[in-house]
């Protein structure tokens, strides 16, 4: 494959790069807010009253169930019929938020069931209430054992934002879409931005790896 310089400097690669700033505008508060949220989540469907994890576990098997396709058009297509309005970017923004909590949930979910009970009643023996136990001693623990595979989950994210332009919000995948459409350069575009998506999957993994590294005590995971 030959491909033009000429066309990457004036045509492509301009237009990609303003792709790549809104996915990353994307990706990274979808990322963040996603683990926090499935943190909380995760924490309602296990230690939560019988009606909040029944409705925790609707929730996250109704997300899971769906294709994030559907449920992107459905929040920017479909709510506003009953007058609920996202633009583009905010409508991608909380589909992307709501996926990948839900799936977050499970990772941090699978965490918090594997740490011993006997830590929960020796916290609830030296005084700790049960909301002390959960956030001092509970969550630590399992936010570390959940990282790996969160940090998948994020790997997926980079990817799953490719669906945005189903919305029309210009992201990598959109602005690739219209120099394609408008030049019939499909080879040498989606080429381009396949590159750029395993640029991005590559530095993330470099950054998770040593984000783990970082959170690694050692001896935590002899069980």
């Amino acid at each position: 494959m030959i491909i033009d310089v000429a066309f990457l400097e004036a045509d492509l690669l301009p237009a990609l790069n303003r792709g790549l700033q809104v996915s990353l505008a994307l990706i990274i508060p979808a990322s963040v807010i996603g683990f926090f949220c499935g943190i909380l989540l995760g924490c309602a469907r296990t230690f939560g009253s019988p009606l909040v994890k029944r409705a925790g576990d609707a929730f996250t098997a109704l997300v899971r169930g769906v294709p994030l396709a559907i449920q992107l058009l459905f929040i920017y297509y479909a709510l506003p019929k009953i007058g609920i309005y996202f633009d583009p970017f905010f409508a991608a923004l909380l589909s992307f938020i709501i996926c990948t909590s839900a799936y977050q949930s499970e990772y941090v979910r699978g965490a918090l069931l594997s740490i011993r009970k006997g830590q929960i009643l020796a916290a609830k023996a030296l005084g700790f209430t049960n909301v002390q136990t959960i956030l001092w001693i509970i969550i630590p623990q399992a936010a570390r054992r959940a990282l790996p595979g969160c940090g998948n989950e994020i790997i997926y994210l980079i990817k799953y934002s490719s669906l945005a332009y189903l919305v029309t919000c210009m992201e990598l995948m959109g602005e690739g879409k219209v120099v394609a459409s408008d030049t019939f350069r499909f080879m040498e575009v989606f080429f381009t931005v396949g590159l750029y998506y395993l640029a991005m999957v590559s530095v993330a993994s470099i950054l998770l790896h040593w984000l783990e590294k970082k959170a690694h005590i050692p001896g935590f995971s002899a069980r």
